[in-house]
């Protein structure tokens, strides 16, 4: 049998939601808000927190971005992190920061349950993930980067925790 390409009418579409949501804060740019609805669809997230400066839709560039998954994936917005922190931690999720610091640790020593609840906190492009937010994690985590830069793409890194997670995920 030919291995041919599929198109998008032949996707088929599950109601698959993880406890996983994203926090971002101070988020400029609208291409990285409208990536990480994009993953969120993808990869069965079920919502993202904007804080601080973050761009919230309705924008074209995050519509653009995400394919209008903005639609799909539940967000609000709050200027607070910290409050939607300690919101979820009273939830029972596992605040855990995507950052490289003195005691993150390597993504893939994660240990998650199935049963855990997960908020991945994502910092802004150039500064990363705040102190005060970084204080307020239970855990930091990164990807170990094996070249000459020390850092990716915050869009790029949220896909491959998301990913990581979610399988850790998987019931």
């Amino acid at each position: 049998m030919k291995n041919t390409q599929l198109d998008h009418s032949q996707h088929q579409v599950t109601a698959c939601k993880y406890p996983l949501c994203f926090l971002a804060h101070d988020f400029d740019g609208p291409m990285n808000i409208g990536s990480l609805f994009r993953i969120a669809d993808a990869l069965g997230v079920e919502k993202i927190y904007l804080s601080g400066n973050s761009v919230t839709p309705p924008s074209a560039k995050i519509k653009k971005t995400s394919r209008s998954a903005e639609k799909y994936v539940p967000f609000s917005y709050e200027k607070n992190p910290l409050e939607v922190v300690t919101r979820l931690k009273q939830q029972g999720y596992r605040i855990v920061s995507l950052e490289i610091t003195s005691q993150s640790k390597d993504i893939k020593t994660l240990s998650l349950a199935a049963t855990d609840k997960v908020c991945l906190i994502l910092g802004a492009e150039n500064r990363g993930v705040s102190q005060d937010l970084l204080d307020a994690s239970d855990e930091s985590i990164h990807i170990p980067m094996l070249g000459v830069n020390s850092s990716m793409n915050v869009a790029t890194a949220c896909s491959i925790a998301a990913f990581e997670i979610t399988r850790s995920l998987k019931r």
